[in-house]
């Protein structure tokens, strides 16, 4: 038990400190006139920390450490039909899947990723819906689903989110001019670092999304594919009695 709480505690450590990088150090400033490097804090609030802090299984800890009555609370709250009905609804992984791909989608739209660049009330929302929407994407296909064929649903997931994630990404890179009108005057002033247009900004963003982006999808899925056949192939031992 003392290795498990160790472990998680290292897990969640890793994915906070990931979080911290990605919303309060340099990369966050640099963000704001680099798509490239918003591009690369949304990497790494959806596809670094959000799997981290889901592995860590944070939610037991965090109730242990809370005051009895409050922990007595919330763990009614927790089982009352209509919240444990609502969360067993969005921590379906078919659901949750739906959920970031939409959040990832809408969020990337011009208006509001525009509306986000123009106000810190609308930016921290994006990245609250961001970081949410994937823990509860890793958590559902983690912990979520005690179904027949888990780890299969987790690998279909996987793999529709790295087609619906690389195709926006695909769409960017492949595009001529800019989608954000922040990025797009910075570049028309010469204010993008490393001297780049503001169409070869959102193309080196695409592809970070696209093939990064893509890539830890496609491991995970695969990893998951691979303990769920090893779960069904007997041992050896069996095997040769059969």
């Amino acid at each position: 038990m003392n290795g498990l709480l160790r472990r998680n505690g290292i897990l969640f450590a890793l994915g906070w400190s990931t979080l911290a990088a990605s919303l309060v150090s340099p990369l966050h400033e640099l963000g704001e006139v680099s798509f490239t490097a918003h591009m690369t804090e949304h990497e790494l609030l959806m596809l670094v920390a959000a799997p981290l802090m889901a592995l860590s299984r944070p939610i037991a800890v965090f109730l242990w450490a809370c005051p009895d009555n409050m922990r007595r609370g919330l763990v009614r709250a927790s089982n009352h039909g209509a919240v444990a009905r609502a969360w067993k609804i969005i921590s379906d992984p078919f659901v949750a899947t739906g959920l970031q791909i939409c959040a990832l989608w809408a969020w990337h739209m011009p208006a509001l990723f525009d509306l986000a660049l123009r106000t810190e009330a609308w930016h921290a929302l994006q990245h609250l819906s961001f970081l949410l929407s994937a823990l509860l994407f890793w958590w559902s296909l983690i912990h979520g689903s005690h179904r027949v064929n888990r780890r299969a649903i987790a690998a279909v997931c996987l793999f529709v989110t790295s087609l619906a994630s690389g195709a926006l990404g695909a769409l960017m890179a492949i595009s001529a001019s800019p989608w954000y009108a922040r990025y797009a005057a910075l570049g028309l002033h010469g204010l993008l670092p490393g001297g780049l247009t503001a169409a070869e900004d959102q193309q080196l963003a695409g592809l970070i999304m696209w093939i990064p982006g893509g890539l830890v999808h496609f491991v995970a899925a695969l990893v998951f594919a691979y303990r769920g056949l090893q779960k069904k192939t007997p041992p050896a031992s069996v095997a040769s009695h059969a």
